[in-house]
């Protein structure tokens, strides 16, 4: 059962997630106030675990100028017992390209996650986004 407390804790970890996200401070060891050592990301462009997640989060903010990630409707379910959440949410995410033209590419998503309480608070453990609708020029990924 989802305590007031509990969905509070895991919407602003959101929050700060994407706060972070948009203003890239990735100091050493910034995950650890986000991600289990296990963190495993599901994404449109790959599966990465652990340290690979972390480093995927980073590279792709640094694929555009700016960022701006807005989440919305979390949703959380909380087992006490297990010290285990679900929770899910909608994300706007606009994105602007180190070069022009078409500067701006902005997508409309969805995300689920998997959260474990830790001694310091709740940690991802599992992050999916799944892309619901795109306009404007994706990122040219490298090859793999």
């Amino acid at each position: 059962m989802t305590t007031q407390t509990d969905h509070i804790e895991i919407t602003t970890l959101v929050s700060r997630l994407f706060r972070t996200l948009d203003e890239r401070k990735f100091a050493a060891g910034w995950a650890d106030g986000y991600f289990t050592g296990d963190i495993r990301m599901i994404a449109p462009v790959g599966v990465y675990d652990g340290p690979a997640a972390v480093r995927g989060t980073e590279e792709a903010g640094g694929r555009f100028a700016r960022t701006q990630h807005m989440a919305s409707d979390v949703l959380t379910d909380v087992d006490r017992a297990s010290g285990t959440a679900r929770a899910s949410w909608n994300a706007l995410m606009v994105h602007l390209h180190h070069e022009a033209p078409d500067p701006l590419f902005t997508v409309g998503g969805r995300y689920e996650a998997d959260l474990r309480r830790t001694d310091d608070g709740w940690r991802f453990s599992r992050m999916s986004v799944e892309a619901v609708w795109t306009t404007g020029r994706p990122p040219v990924l490298p090859s793999a």
